[in-house]
């Protein structure tokens, strides 16, 4: 909501009274309360998940080297909610207004910067966890900030809110040192919210029910792909691997070459 000028005050007739001193009072800094809601900071125990999921589809380990990743992971998502405000303001200020940005207690300026300043730290972040991992995240931000601005209210918005979660989960495979490795469970991760925003889009007009249910068929056969693949084994682990698990022979020794 635009603050409306205060409307400038004309003397009648002989009143004398005088104006005012000018206040040197400053503005009172935004609260943390307010900054906690634009950063939706319960939601951000929520995101760690995706980057862990692509480091055990890697098949990496939760190590401290993992903590990069998600640390770049939170940084991006946290961007993502404050400019998703930032960039609704206009909107929040007729339909939510104790929002806030519409309420006054954050600034439009302050929260630009501090959506710049977080995406900044998601990539550095992802460039201290390696180059894989920067070249996924530079591609993930782009994505955050083209859904905010640009594809939220288009048809591409589900699509783009896919490709950010698939990525999410790619950036956490590419620090455990294996995209491709994760590339399937991205690929079941992204149709699922795919399914999921599309039919959201939804959910207080109304609307068929073949959306619904395209959408359930599409994630349960790609589940059913992903999860009955061949697991491939690391060759330090196929020797330890039980008799009948992918990796070991029929008769439970690990396959050698002479």
């Amino acid at each position: 909501m635009t603050r409306a000028a205060a409307p400038l005050l004309t003397l009648v007739g002989r009143d004398t009274t005088p104006a005012p001193p000018a206040t040197t009072e400053k503005p009172s800094t935004p609260n943390r309360a307010a900054w906690a809601e634009l950063l939706r900071l319960p939601a951000l125990f929520t995101v760690p998940g995706d980057t862990l999921a692509g480091v055990a589809a890697a098949g990496g380990r939760p190590d401290p080297r993992a903590l990069l990743p998600i640390g770049s992971s939170l940084c991006l998502y946290a961007a993502g909610m404050v400019l998703n405000d930032w960039a609704d303001r206009a909107e929040d200020a007729v339909e939510r207004p104790h929002r806030p940005l519409p309420s006054g207690r954050v600034r439009p300026a302050a929260a630009l910067t501090a959506a710049c300043g977080l995406t900044g730290a998601g990539l550095l972040l992802a460039a201290r966890a390696g180059r894989p991992a920067l070249a996924v995240a530079a591609p993930l931000a782009a994505t955050v900030w083209a859904y905010d601005l640009a594809l939220k209210h288009t048809p591409a918005g589900p699509a783009a809110m896919a490709a950010a979660r698939g990525l999410d989960l790619l950036m956490g495979a590419a620090a455990a040192g294996s995209v491709r490795a994760a590339a399937p469970s991205a690929a079941l991760l992204g149709c699922h919210t795919l399914a999921v925003t599309a039919v959201s889009r939804r959910e207080t007009t109304g609307g068929s029910v073949a959306a619904p249910l395209a959408a359930l068929a599409a994630t349960g056969a790609l589940t059913r792909l992903v999860t009955h693949r061949r697991v491939r084994l690391p060759a330090g682990r196929r020797a330890a691997a039980a008799p009948g698990l992918p990796g070991s022979t029929p008769g439970g020794g690990a396959r050698t070459t002479p």
